[in-house]
């Protein structure tokens, strides 16, 4: 395992070298003068999936799902990035359908790392976690430096568990093609309260609240459920409120990828290595499928009809 002093210069060394953080005085500037009024979104280009894999399936992954979406990924880093002794191998992976944050621990994961679905940047995280407070959140890892900045977890209504983290030098990555969706499940006694938290927190914008969408979408036909979607400067929200009776691998996949054409990005993930699970489904505005990579990450693809 590395020393938190050796760690935090590789780590440091190989994000300078992949030439994406640049004009730090400025864009840190532009990030306190937004957290001053108010603003904690970055964009959605920074808030990035966590997927958790074994070491020995790290290559496989990564090379599977840029051969399917497209995009590049960063040098392999080991690294301790949690508050706790733990080592892990550590890659960026940037595609035009959505970025990702992708951890191989060599070492037991400490609790609750691995059970947040994804990583939050914010222009000021002490302002970020009092805002997540005021919303109804729970702060359930209190801050803590990282090599490369600051992170915590804080914990929504319905147990969904979100990272938020702020880096002290200020990222610059390019702008998606398609903003994913952060696919949530959660079940009728917590949906309004977590939607009416992340709302609060987010400053988003409701979209939509089908209280009678097709069930078939779940793998629940003859059914209906509701369905709430959010934007926001973060990204993008699919509540799916549900009693929990879900087939398999429903509930499991944890964001939803847009993709231009949803036929040759199976194709090719076929080629790569993953398997197509369920769909293609024709689901309303949209063809849909669920896709599962080497390594066990479970995804949703779609392609919107036009």
């Amino acid at each position: 395992m590395l020393s938190f002093r050796k760690a935090s210069t590789a780590l440091g060394a190989a994000i300078l070298a992949m030439a994406v953080l640049s004009h730090s005085s400025m864009a840190q500037s532009a990030s306190h003068d937004a957290a001053a009024a108010g603003e904690l979104a970055v964009g959605s280009q920074y808030d990035t999936t966590h997927v958790y894999v074994s070491p020995a399936d790290l290559n496989a992954f990564v090379t599977s799902f840029t051969a399917t979406f497209g995009g590049h990924t960063s040098k392999k880093i080991v690294s301790n990035v949690l508050p706790e002794a733990s080592s892990t191998e550590f890659q960026y992976v940037w595609t035009p359908s959505g970025n990702l944050s992708v951890f191989a621990f060599d070492t037991p994961i400490p609790y609750p790392f691995g059970l947040e679905r994804t990583g939050l940047l914010v222009t000021d995280l002490p302002e970020a976690v009092k805002a997540a407070r005021a919303s109804g959140a729970e702060i359930v890892v209190e801050p803590f430096k990282d090599p490369i900045g600051l992170d915590a977890v804080v914990q929504w209504d319905g147990g969904v568990k979100t990272q938020l983290y702020w880096h002290t030098t200020a990222p610059n990555y390019e702008a998606l093609e398609y903003v994913p969706e952060n696919r949530v499940y959660v079940s009728p006694d917590r949906a309004d309260q977590f939607a009416h938290q992340y709302l609060a927190f987010t400053r988003g914008k409701l979209i939509a609240d089908e209280k009678s969408s097709d069930g078939a979408e779940i793998g629940r036909s003859g059914t209906t459920y509701r369905r709430i979607r959010i934007e926001s400067k973060f990204g993008k929200l699919t509540i799916l409120v549900t009693d929990g009776h879900l087939p398999y691998p429903f509930g499991r996949e944890l964001t939803g990828y847009e993709v231009r054409d949803l036929d040759s990005t199976l194709a090719k993930a076929k080629t790569a290595g993953a398997s197509v699970l369920w769909g293609p489904y024709d689901a309303g505005d949209r063809s849909e499928s669920i896709v599962k990579f080497p390594g066990g990450y479970i995804a949703e693809v779609h392609a919107l009809k036009k």
